[in-house]
């Protein structure tokens, strides 16, 4: 039987969590693991509904991840969660409890994350810090505090969502919760998949009509998986029809 673990994605809001915790979550289920995936704006609306935004609540809220990440762990699946966590006390406490637990900090600076803020959140924090009403907002007026000793740092502002995927299995190889063969499955796929012609010219158009390149664009745009938006994305960098800069 193969070991269970978590896999305890933390970073800012828009630093590419869930599109990394989504992509993985698509490899290992084509390595035959059974996983659930704990995305911070689901677990609110169900397991935390009501909580707020403050620390005490925000405590609350992450410690009821990891108690369901540590059940999940227990018998063997995989838990994948997917939230801000932004105090360090808190995720090292859920590090006791689970046991197998592996961090990985998505790495992005906050001006980056606020050029992707689709929802305007950051906005409207700074709106709000500005005519001086407090909104708890994680990096504008409460604190984000990087992990000291994460297993995985990806830095998404210029990791593709392919590399961190093949950064990610590598090190959850190298630490025995991927079975001999399974990373090399993945490599091959990575490398190999045949992406049509026609798929790739929908993508271009697609993010040239958004005006950036990123995977949520063709995602929302092509209907397409995380790891296939990430596939075209860096076929069409290699063939010089966008920039991945």
């Amino acid at each position: 039987m193969a070991k269970g673990f978590t896999l305890w994605f933390t970073g800012l809001s828009g630093s590419g969590k869930s599109t990394l915790a989504n992509a993985v979550a698509q490899e290992l289920r084509a390595q035959g693991r059974l996983l659930d995936i704990l995305d911070g704006d689901v677990v609110r609306q169900h397991l935390s509904k009501g909580l707020g935004f403050s620390k005490e609540d925000r405590d609350t809220n992450i410690r009821r991840i990891g108690f369901v990440a540590h059940l999940i762990t227990r018998h063997g699946g995989v838990a994948i969660t997917a939230a801000i966590s932004p105090y360090r006390n808190i995720r090292d406490e859920n590090r006791k409890l689970i046991g197998d637990f592996v961090e990985v900090y998505a790495k992005c600076p906050l001006e980056e994350c606020e050029k992707r803020d689709v929802k305007g959140l950051y906005k409207k924090a700074r709106e709000a810090v500005a005519a001086g009403k407090g909104m708890q907002f994680t990096g504008i007026d409460d604190p984000y505090e990087e992990p000291a000793n994460a297993e995985i740092v990806v830095d998404t502002s210029t990791c593709t969502v392919q590399d961190g995927v093949k950064m990610i299995l590598d090190k959850l190889h190298a630490l025995g919760y991927l079975e001999e063969g399974a990373q090399a499955s993945a490599d091959h796929r990575a490398h190999h998949e045949y992406v049509p012609e026609e798929l790739l010219k929908k993508a271009e158009a697609a993010l040239k009509k958004a005006g950036k390149v990123h995977t949520d664009v063709l995602l929302k745009e092509l209907h397409v998986g995380f790891t296939t938006a990430a596939h075209l994305i860096d076929r069409l960098a290699e063939q010089g029809k966008v920039s991945l800069k």
